[in-house]
């Protein structure tokens, strides 16, 4: 929380501003019991009127001040939490922009949905309760006991007790709140995860006849943060009660021992009247801390999981001294190893190749064979754990990530369509792109029909996630948006499996007319997508066990002979 609080600098004189108004207001709430006691003093019981209304107009005017500061100090100080909460969010969500591919799979994408979300909603909040509670209530309690000692100091004794009593009370409740605080956190983040995968995965799930058991999942999550809930609330639900016994108790026994001291003459009865203010003034802002200390463990705990984030450093950063490159180079594997992290072998070994300008590159190979990991280097979604990926003869860890990533085109395996329409979802890599480069991008990509039939062509609304198209069509649209952005290096990974095969060979045949002299790296699973590629790089367990041209493959390489046979009939393969 401390490291948190430190982003609140930018707001200094806002928080001085509250500070100060804060100040006032309780100057102004500790003035008032005492004018009322010179009001029963030297007014009521001496029979002047004109000093009641003399000193009741000025108390009135204290209370206006009052009013106005608090009203102020309410304003700036919410103002300032909000915006202390809005900064919070775009720093965290800035952060995990930065992060690779590994800080995401570490965290979970419930996990920081939440953080960025819940957690930060907990903090802040905290904020808007401290510039008005932590500041207030201290001031208060701390003015209460000296102006009560100023009315009668043996009376005063009883704060000894009380205060004391109270913050026992506070500090046990506190020390039991603050794990199950952190749990209820982790718990909210299992109930997301539930959540998500249930709402990512509803089609699968209505396959399988598994409502009735991601029900029961979902009950189990929700009933266990629920239970962590009822914990923490029955918790504080003793508070309130036991800080309204002892102040009950203390207004009473003060009552009547304030009675004997004035009855004995010790002490005017507008003095106890005033005391008695002064000690309701303590005890509401111990009691006042004790609303803030419900919020402050949650909030802890909120900033724990949030400085977690934020104190990560991605693995994958920008160098300070960046090169830049000639592309025209070529893309260069030397050796590259890969582990997933927590793995315990690697899933990419030796990989060793080039590709060069108007060269098409394909990779196949089994199913788990690495075939979108070792892709996924290109673009440094992943660093290689050994060896080098090079782009224009420059290690890519020694380009800057936007220099290397404006490079290339990439379609994902799973295409994503972002909601918006056809044209914001196509200018994604070139925003200056005009209609006509749509078109043409779409009409390369074989999309060009389906989208002049929608309704609205080009400015037609996309989901999000693409749910109002089809497999096909999103794989069409998200290779128009690659072709949209005209980079230097195509990755297609698996990027033509739903589409038949007619579609895709007259796919191909457009795109490789239409890239140029740009490099085209290719994951497939057909043969038939990647039997005229400029050379075919085979893998077999993470391993190149083959690379050549299709007819030297199947004459050297019994890996990929086999998947060809599997896939073609023997007229076909010869």
């Amino acid at each position: 929380m401390t490291k948190l609080l430190e982003r609140l600098k930018p707001y200094r004189k806002q928080i001085i501003l509250v500070i100060i108004l804060l100040l006032v207001q309780a100057v102004a709430n500790l003035y008032l019991p005492n004018l009322n006691a010179d009001i029963i003093n030297n007014g009521i019981a001496k029979g002047d009127p004109e000093y009641i209304l003399r000193t009741g107009g000025f108390m009135v005017l204290v209370t206006l001040l009052l009013a106005v500061c608090s009203i102020i100090a309410v304003y700036w100080g919410s103002k300032t939490a909000m915006s202390f909460g809005r900064d919070l969010r775009s720093e965290l969500f800035r952060k995990v922009q930065s992060f690779s591919q590994t800080e995401v799979d570490r965290f979970g994408a419930p996990s920081l949905i939440t953080r960025t979300t819940n957690d930060v909603q907990q903090v802040q909040m905290a904020v808007v309760m401290g510039l008005n509670v932590m500041i207030f209530a201290p001031v208060m309690c701390l003015g209460g006991i000296i102006m009560a000692l100023r009315q009668d100091v043996p009376l005063s004794m009883s704060i000894i007790v009380i205060v004391p009593v109270m913050g026992i009370i506070l500090a046990m409740i506190m020390q039991r709140a603050l794990p199950l605080f952190k749990r209820m956190q982790a718990k909210i983040d299992r109930l997301n995860q539930v959540v998500r995968e249930k709402l990512s995965g509803v089609r699968v799930i209505r396959a399988f006849v598994k409502t009735d058991y991601e029900q029961r999942r979902f009950d189990e999550a929700n009933l266990d943060l629920t239970s962590t809930a009822l914990r923490i609330n029955r918790l504080f639900a003793m508070t309130m009660p036991l800080l309204m016994l002892i102040v009950n108790l203390a207004m009473v026994t003060i009552t009547w021992f304030g009675a004997h001291r004035i009855d004995s003459g010790a002490m005017p009865i507008g003095n106890l009247t005033a005391f008695l203010a002064y000690i309701m003034q303590i005890l509401m802002s111990v009691m006042m801390s004790a609303m803030m200390f419900v919020m402050i463990p949650r909030a802890s705990a909120s900033g724990e999981r949030i400085q977690e984030v934020l104190a990560v450093e991605p693995t994958i950063a920008d160098p300070k001294e960046p090169k830049t490159c000639d592309i025209r180079a070529g893309i260069e594997f030397q050796g590259v190893e890969f582990t997933y992290p927590g793995a315990e072998a690697p899933v990419l070994r030796d990989i060793s190749f080039s590709s060069y300008p108007g060269e098409v590159t394909a990779i196949i190979g089994s199913t788990g064979c690495g075939k979108s990991t070792l892709v996924h280097l290109i673009p440094r979604f992943y660093d290689p754990t050994d060896g080098k990926v090079l782009v224009g003869g420059v290690d890519i860890r020694e380009l800057t990530e936007k220099d290397l990533r404006d490079r290339i085109g990439f379609v994902p395996q799973k295409p994503f369509l972002f909601s918006g329409t056809i044209a914001s979802n196509l200018r994604w890599g070139n925003q200056d792109a005009t209609d006509e480069e749509l078109w043409q991008a779409l009409r390369i990509a074989h999309a060009a029909d389906f989208v002049a039939e929608t309704p609205g062509g080009l400015e037609a609304p996309v989901a999000q996630g693409g749910t109002n198209l089809s497999g096909g069509q999103k794989q069409r649209l998200s290779i128009a948006r690659a072709l949209v952005k005209r980079p230097g290096i195509y990755v297609f990974d698996d990027s033509f499996s739903a589409l038949d095969f007619k579609t895709d060979a007259a796919l191909r045949a457009s795109l490789m007319e239409a890239v140029g002299d740009a490099m085209v790296l290719i994951v497939a699973q057909r043969v038939s997508t990647i039997i005229h590629a400029d050379r075919i790089i085979v893998l077999d367990q993470g391993r190149i066990v083959g690379m050549g041209k299709h007819e030297e493959l199947m004459e050297c390489c019994g890996v990929y002979r086999e998947i060809v046979s599997s896939q073609l009939r023997e007229d076909e393969v010869a």
